[in-house]
């Protein structure tokens, strides 16, 4: 690739939808409705006739889908999703808002490293706070009024070939088998994607898949809101190694219907307030006082828990073999621990790559090798940026890169300096919000001004 990393997120960052849509394929499908599913649907939409979103859950139905098991844990929409939304969706943030999200602008957004309160950054992009449901429903209501977009509530059971390239998808509707024919494929199949197996049965490499165990625990909880406006919208807290007992990190975010979400993690055998007694006390005993006076509200319903084994990526970039006309996207190629709330902003990116490549015009004759190496780009950065900080963490046991000592070391001085230096905490914002390729940190400016920052508040 001609491009650096950082030019190319920089170059993803920056991609808009075309002035007019301008269909150079006939039929899409897209396998799988979640947010990545829908945010190819959306670019598709743009290139194609007809798209088709091939979902089990019924895309029709608001609230946490069944296939997404996670959806009722605390997640994060970070200032670089947020700005895909918008250049996808015109007046996302706008429509959030009415329908209950929450502004976090820096001011209102705080976050604690080993108990000490790090430095807001006035100029930093402004943030939205809401649920899952919330959040995902409202991209769902966006793409499903597209004029070319159906939905199909089916199983996906197989690909068809026809020689190397993929003509269409197996699939059980009703219990009805069938096909639904593409002029390319989408694999949005989350991190239990089928497609490494379909492929192997049809002859071609299967994806070597790299796996980082980090047996991460959530525990997420609703409570009551008496403010509607409360001066802090978004906190978090995070526990260094060094100072972590048994509980690695927590944070609560002002939500829609006037609730706060509250979420502890743990990892190994540290399972975070299972029951309400326990959640409370926890978050009463281990962080800030803003979090005991959360705990301190009604609880709404039960604390609800997640159990997160491992990241992991498929490579499908490293294949010498790969057939035409089929992509895939979201976590179905890689998933990272989520307490980093890096998912819906990696998903946003990848729609990036996706309408950066169909921008270009391609051959749909070939393998898509212009879109993998963008997507291999954003999947490097969000998968460099989680695994370093999960290599720190004492169950953990590699693999560790090339390096691996002097570059924790680097991290670890990065992050420290965060606490108190505003140009040091704006770079590393825009690292782990996927604005900034995390290469925009290894710079000697950046490692000396850190060293500086430390030795002065040391």
């Amino acid at each position: 690739m001609s491009l650096s990393p950082v030019r190319v997120f920089a170059a993803l960052n920056a991609v808009r939808p075309p002035d007019q849509p301008t269909p150079r394929l006939g039929r899409a499908v897209v396998v799988g409705g979640s947010v990545a599913g829908l945010l190819a649907a959306r670019v598709l939409s743009d290139h194609a006739q007809s798209v088709v979103l091939l979902d089990r859950d019924d895309p029709q139905v608001s609230g946490a889908r069944p296939g997404v098991p996670q959806g009722t844990q605390l997640h994060a929409l970070l200032p670089g999703g947020l700005l895909q939304l918008e250049q996808l969706f015109p007046g996302f943030r706008q429509q959030a808002l009415a329908h209950g999200a929450i502004e976090a602008p820096p001011a209102a957004r705080r976050s604690y490293l080993d108990g000490r309160r790090k430095v807001v950054v006035p100029d930093d992009d402004d943030s939205l706070a809401g649920s899952r449901p919330l959040l995902e429903g409202l991209i769902r209501q966006q793409v499903l009024r597209l004029p070319n977009v159906k939905t199909v509530t089916g199983r996906a059971t197989g690909l068809v070939f026809d020689g190397d390239a993929v003509t269409g998808v197996e699939c059980e509707v009703g219990q009805v088998p069938g096909v639904e024919a593409a002029d390319l494929v989408v694999d949005a199949m989350g991190r239990s994607s089928r497609l490494s197996d379909w492929l192997e049965q049809a002859g071609w490499e299967r994806p070597t898949t790299r796996r980082m165990a980090v047996h991460l625990n959530y525990a997420t909880a609703l409570f009551r809101r008496p403010e509607q406006t409360p001066e802090a919208t978004v906190v978090l807290a995070l526990h260094t190694p060094r100072t972590m007992t048994d509980i690695a990190g927590a944070a609560f975010f002002a939500i829609e219907d006037g609730r706060w979400m509250a979420m502890m993690a743990g990892y190994g055998k540290d399972r975070p307030g299972r029951t309400a007694e326990d959640f409370v006390r926890r978050l009463r005993e281990q962080f800030p006082p803003e979090f005991g006076e959360v705990a301190g509200q009604e609880m709404l319903g039960d604390v609800q828990t997640y159990h997160h084994a491992d990241s992991r990526r498929r490579d499908f970039h490293a294949l010498r073999r790969f057939p035409a006309r089929l992509v895939s996207v979201g976590d179905a190629v890689a998933s990272f621990n989520p307490v980093y709330g890096q998912g819906m902003t990696a998903a946003a990116l990848h729609a990036a790559c996706l309408s950066a490549y169909l921008l270009s015009d391609p051959d749909l004759s070939v393998p898509a090798r212009h879109f993998l190496d963008l997507q291999k780009v954003v999947v490097d950065a969000a998968w460099s940026t989680s695994t370093s900080a999960d290599l720190a963490l004492p169950h953990v046991d590699g693999p560790y890169p090339r390096g691996y000592r002097v570059s924790s070391w680097v991290s670890r001085q990065i992050l420290s300096a965060t606490v108190t230096d505003v140009a040091i905490a704006r770079r590393f914002n825009e690292v782990v919000s996927l604005r900034e390729h995390p290469l925009s940190l290894a710079t000697p400016g950046v490692i000396l001004g850190a060293l500086r920052a430390n030795r002065r508040a040391g």
